[in-house]
């Protein structure tokens, strides 16, 4: 009798237990779906936000990569470029959010985001703490982060319907 009663106890443990793992089965297929559904159109928004909030700042002169755009790209004044690559961004940013001309939009996209990188070759200084690429500055890693802003472009990118 004792057997049989451990017995039923396991048998309802295991049924809870698979009642649980099934319910999570469920409720982990729902966010995927949602995430399929969504996940790359919000990643569009949130990189249009990106883009509009930091070619604002740039046209209003309030940017905190400013003076770093300046020491970057040294040979054009500061006083016309910063603003006209805030207003570069805020159409990318437009653009992405408005989710028109897409193909014209990413390639602005992409021309403003190779453009980061430039410090990294043509101002190292001020990428490295003594000249060592394993220990970035804040600038630094200002700059290396857009990886992943790069990344968010490729998926982006890989959205845009195909011309018919």
């Amino acid at each position: 009798m004792r057997a049989q009663m451990e017995e039923s106890v396991m048998d309802s443990r295991e049924e809870r237990v698979g009642m649980r793992s099934g319910m999570l089965t469920r409720i982990d297929e729902v966010f995927i779906g949602l995430m399929r559904a969504h996940g790359a159109r919000l990643l569009r928004l949130a990189l249009g936000a990106v883009f509009v909030w930091f070619g604002a700042l740039k046209i209003i002169g309030r940017s905190p990569v400013a003076d770093l755009v300046a020491e970057t790209i040294y040979w054009v004044s500061p006083d016309w470029f910063v603003p006209l690559l805030g207003w570069w961004e805020l159409a990318v940013g437009l653009g992405l959010l408005a989710g028109v001309a897409l193909r014209l939009t990413l390639l602005l996209f992409w021309l403003q985001l190779a453009g980061t990188f430039l410090v990294l070759v043509l101002r190292p200084d001020l990428a490295f703490q003594a000249g060592n690429p394993l220990l970035l500055t804040v600038p630094g890693e200002f700059v290396v982060k857009n990886i992943v802003l790069i990344t968010a472009g490729l998926v982006v990118g890989s959205t845009v319907p195909r011309r018919s």
